[in-house]
């Protein structure tokens, strides 16, 4: 495209110009159309970061959002202690689509409420089936990307039943720790980190067994994803149902942790780059072309729950900062257009 445009000259650049603005100002977001297809998983029972990451990309017109999957938590966790984690993050999830009066049919499915007992033997449900049945579809060449804000239940245990999707998606993981030679921990880190910890049989299958294509952001990367609490009463909660439901499960999340802490005037929505990485990519040759990464080759995973150096890993993505400027910017923009 680079090259035609180079061919024709500036006449080009202003028609092109001209019949973008056009377009954008008698249809706005009307008029952009999916170029990537995502399955997106998460826990939204747990954090409520989750819940912010889904009504965002659900705003976004560039994507084709093929089916939600509500994934487990740790079985100690105390956002949701529950035997029914994953059926509990199916609920919140059609809560969203509801609060968004969302017409679209996407299907919606609950994960296993469980993690998998060993990296090799996977469970058995119907989010695996659909992964599998989306990664292997012959009638478009749209790519598909798996998000994961959680734990890789679903993705890992697709990839062990039908090795052949590896070549047919790419998943992009918020989770793991930091890699000690790009970044520190923060203090008082909890050496396995917390989406990893969720299902770390998961985690050893995606990253020891499996040639998933992999696109990481580790915990010092969502970490820069932060909100402020000034931002959440002006930008988030005045919009219309959404941003009420939205600020709702915020705050009150943020009174209930108040008791036990001081959490400031922040709060990190780290499952925020899932919408950033697929949805706003670069117009031409798509890309998330604001954010940076390194490629390296994929670490193991030991029984710890920690990484260990593979020389014979595969290349991934390491993500180590991203653009939340145009995340959280886009993101207010999005819900003010829904609800002027």
């Amino acid at each position: 495209m680079v090259l035609h445009l180079r061919k024709f000259g500036m006449s080009l650049i202003l028609i092109l110009g001209t019949s973008f603005a056009a377009l954008a100002q008698s249809k706005g977001l009307a008029a952009v159309e999916p170029r990537m297809r995502v399955i997106v998983d998460n826990d939204f029972s747990g954090d409520p970061d989750g819940l912010f990451q889904l009504a965002h990309l659900l705003m976004s017109p560039s994507v084709d959002i093929r089916a939600i999957i509500g994934s487990h938590l740790n079985e100690r966790d105390g956002f949701d202690p529950s035997k029914t984690q994953a059926d509990n993050a199916a609920k919140k999830a059609r809560e969203v689509l509801q609060a968004m009066n969302v017409t679209k049919n996407i299907p919606v499915f609950a994960g296993s409420n469980t993690a998998m007992v060993n990296d090799s033997t996977p469970v058995k449900n119907e989010a695996v089936n659909f992964i599998i049945q989306e990664a292997l579809r012959t009638d478009t060449k749209t790519p598909l990307y798996v998000v994961c804000g959680a734990g890789l239940t679903e993705i890992a245990s697709a990839a062990l039943t039908n090795p052949m999707i590896a070549n047919k998606l790419t998943i992009i993981w918020i989770g793991g720790p930091e890699y000690s030679d790009l970044a520190l921990p923060p203090p008082g880190f909890s050496e396995v980190e917390y989406n990893l910890n969720i299902d770390q049989a998961a985690a050893r299958a995606v990253f020891n067994r499996s040639s998933l294509p992999l696109w990481q952001i580790p915990r010092n990367v969502y970490r820069q994803c932060l909100l402020s609490y000034a931002q959440l009463l002006t930008k988030v909660k005045p919009r219309g149902k959404v941003g009420a439901y939205l600020s709702g499960t915020l705050e009150t999340l943020m009174a209930r942790i108040q008791r036990f802490i001081n959490i400031g005037e922040t709060y990190i929505l780290g499952d925020s780059p899932l919408v950033l990485l697929t949805a706003l990519q670069s117009s031409f040759e798509p890309d998330p072309s604001s954010s940076y990464y390194v490629i390296r080759q994929a670490p193991r995973i030991n029984q710890a729950g920690t990484y260990i150096h593979n020389h014979a890993g595969r290349p991934i993505r390491v993500y180590t900062q991203l653009d939340t400027n145009l995340m959280f910017a886009d993101f207010f923009a999005k819900l003010e257009l829904m609800n002027p």
